[in-house]
């Protein structure tokens, strides 16, 4: 299948690399080349700086013969107008947008888009939680393995770091202290 994406951000990066590791034709736009580090030396799809709403961008990265089309930016505009190119102009078969803005939800949805709304999905899920008095957890779904991180944040990532012996976990300026070593240290 050739999936088109536009943003490399944390959600097309993930959707990048799971379906460019089940073999999918992928290309992912994004404003900023610095984006595409994310999708690390294992990602085999193609990578396009520009705007999903540029027709040429979208043609570059061969959005005529799309089966898929994911709009997934930050920004709700960008995505719809990209939805709009995608399914209209391109007359790509499947198109779905990520939109924030729920009041616009059902607007999108007379123009015949697919969207999905992480503030919906979310607020519902707490309030149906709440109003049962069930646990607000998710089900787990078992994440489809990515490439790994460097060693010095893999052990970062794998658990809690741990007090040297006869220190206990200190004040909060103690603890805010340690935080700021850590990012210095992890995230220059």
């Amino acid at each position: 299948m050739k999936i088109v994406i536009m943003g490399c951000g944390r959600v097309g990066t993930r959707l990048a690399q799971l379906f460019d590791q089940e073999g999918h034709d992928v290309a992912i736009v994004d404003l900023h080349t610095e984006s595409f580090a994310r999708l690390g030396p294992n990602f085999h799809g193609t990578t396009m700086a520009g705007t999903g709403i540029d027709e040429d961008v979208l043609k570059s990265v061969g959005i005529e013969h799309a089966d898929l089309f994911l709009a997934v930016t930050n920004r709700d505009n960008s995505n719809i107008m990209a939805a709009q190119i995608a399914k209209m102009t391109f007359r790509v078969p499947r198109v779905i947008a990520r939109i924030y803005e729920p009041d616009r939800e059902e607007t999108f949805h007379q123009l015949n888009l697919e969207t999905i709304c992480p503030t919906t999905l979310i607020s519902n899920r707490i309030y149906e939680a709440v109003s049962t008095g069930e646990d607000a957890h998710m089900p787990r779904v078992e994440p489809v393995p990515l490439p790994s991180l460097p060693a010095e944040i893999e052990s970062v990532a794998a658990g809690p770091l741990e007090e040297p012996a006869g220190v206990g976990h200190g004040s909060t300026e103690e603890r805010a202290h340690r935080g700021h070593s850590l990012r210095q240290r992890f995230f220059r």
